[in-house]
């Protein structure tokens, strides 16, 4: 009831904020409904995250609502950054009165949200850059997922829009994103990123212009024409930008503001709010048999929440059979134990349909990898105590703790009770060959998979049944970009 409670005064507390930074100096440029509701949304969410934790006190601290320094600039100054920005992207990073009035609205009243969003990037921003690499789009449209769902799947907008990119249900469809009782594609990161490039591509086939793309992506193609047409055929979004939807008129300006603030955080004295996990950290498997995330939970020794976080795509706790694979994503370290107790695991979700002289139940209790502190192949996985720090288990492992933040892709010494660390496997005994050791046999052969176009390396992973991770220890060295006709070891 206490973090009930403290939510209430929480959000009540931003929303008197939000109402006070209307009336100061800067004005928003974006009609404030929609926006405002992912706002809120996203705070309501960081607080979930970490309501019940030894954090959840000091979620003002964390978010920094007390007096702190708020860096101005001048003209000059933001002009002479959003140029940079210029030379660095296709984007039309355009400085003017309305753009630069939107930076400083944000850099001062927005600035829990952009700390929020900064701390979310380590989730996302590596799957986006991969997705529009793929499809040879600016790296830079990965801020739009920014101020379109604060980087949250779950947000749901009004008028129905959901997910990561915002896509409305008739949208989602055309672009292949299903909807059934058990799940929503459209809050899946990973299909929803990609049909998010491929409707923003063909906006910019088009227009022929990104401002007016991400209009378009805004309002729609329809309402981007009749502006067109209403300006007398103009072709640049701040000439045909009176004769739109308020709405659209700021979307823009917010995007260039969200993208300025993402680049210049440093300089803003924006420092990103705790993330509990990155992008790197994680892996991906895709399942041959419906499963209950509750048995998943409890024979894996991973938290029910966690699952349910990493996996937005499913509505239930329940991860349904399809002839389309349903995958689950999560730390490295249970989706190795998911790869190795799949069977097992589906026998326990289902004992009638168990057939065999042993029951795996007491197998899978004593198994030695459902330890606080594991070992799976060459890797120990540790598990942050209460009092711990970066140094006390560097010292514990005999590893620096320079290799346990490159390991675990950390950017910070801070770490949370629960956080599973990888640690790499120190002086491990060495095997006594035999003065006559048994001839081994002969290797088998490697198998290969030709790259197709469309392919990506988490497809071609969940085509021959293995885990991302397992794919590319196949095939040191190769990144996650392939291109077409490459050879990738898949055996």
């Amino acid at each position: 009831m206490r973090a009930i409670k403290f939510l209430v005064l929480f959000v009540g507390y931003c929303s008197a904020q939000s109402v006070v930074a209307q009336k100061g100096l800067y004005k928003d440029t974006l009609n404030p409904d929609p926006f405002l509701n992912t706002v809120a949304q996203s705070l309501h969410f960081f607080y979930a995250d970490y309501a019940g934790t030894t954090v959840s006190d000091s979620i003002i601290k964390a978010l920094n609502y007390e007096p702190e320094a708020v860096p101005e600039f001048s003209d000059e100054m933001y002009c002479e950054r959003l140029n940079e920005m210029n030379n660095r992207s296709p984007f039309g990073f355009d400085c003017n009165n309305i753009t630069l009035n939107s930076i400083r609205f944000f850099a001062k009243n927005r600035r829990s949200f952009v700390k929020i969003v900064l701390g979310r990037s380590a989730l996302y921003f590596d799957l986006f850059e991969e997705k529009l690499s793929e499809y040879g789009l600016p790296l830079e449209l990965k801020y739009l997922a920014c101020i379109e769902s604060g980087l949250r799947p779950q947000v749901k907008s009004r008028a129905g829009a959901l997910g990561l990119w915002q896509f409305m249900y008739r949208t989602g469809l055309y672009y292949g994103l299903e909807e059934t009782s058990y799940l929503d594609e459209r809050m899946d990161p990973i299909k929803a990123t990609d049909a998010a490039c491929r409707f923003l591509k063909k906006l910019y086939g088009i227009y022929g212009d990104w401002n007016l793309a991400l209009a378009a992506y805004n309002a729609g193609p329809g309402t981007i024409n009749r502006a067109l047409q209403r300006s007398g055929n103009q072709r640049s979004y701040w000439a045909i930008r009176p004769y739109l939807p308020s709405e659209t008129q700021g979307y823009v300006p917010t995007f260039i503001a969200a993208a300025y603030l993402m680049t210049y955080h440093q300089e803003h004295n924006l420092m990103p709010a705790p993330a509990k996990i990155h992008n790197a950290q994680l892996d991906t498997m895709c399942l041959k048999r419906g499963l209950s995330m509750g048995t998943i939970s409890a024979h894996l020794n991973w938290d029910l929440q966690e699952i349910k976080d990493l996996n937005p795509i499913y509505k239930t706790e329940f991860i349904p059979a399809s002839e389309k694979q349903r995958c689950v994503t999560g730390p490295l370290d249970r989706i190795l134990l998911l790869v190795a107790m799949e069977d097992s695991l589906f026998q326990l979700d289902n004992p009638s349909t168990f057939q065999g002289p042993e029951n795996s139940i007491n197998s899978l209790e004593s198994n030695p990898l459902l330890a606080e502190d594991s070992i799976v192949g060459t890797e120990v996985f540790h598990k942050v105590k209460p009092s711990e720090t970066l140094n006390s288990i560097a010292e514990k492992y005999k590893v620096t703790t320079a290799q346990i933040l490159e390991w675990n892709a950390l950017q910070t010494e801070n770490l949370y009770e629960g956080q599973r660390l990888v640690l790499k496997k120190i002086n491990t005994v060495q095997p006594v060959v035999p003065e006559n050791p048994t001839p081994k046999p002969a290797p088998k052969p490697k198998k290969y998979h030709t790259v197709k176009s469309g392919d990506t390396m988490s497809k071609i992973a969940a085509k021959y049944h293995l885990s991302l991770a397992q794919l590319k220890k196949l095939n040191p060295g190769k990144g996650n970009i392939i291109q077409v006709g490459d050879k990738i070891r898949i055996k």
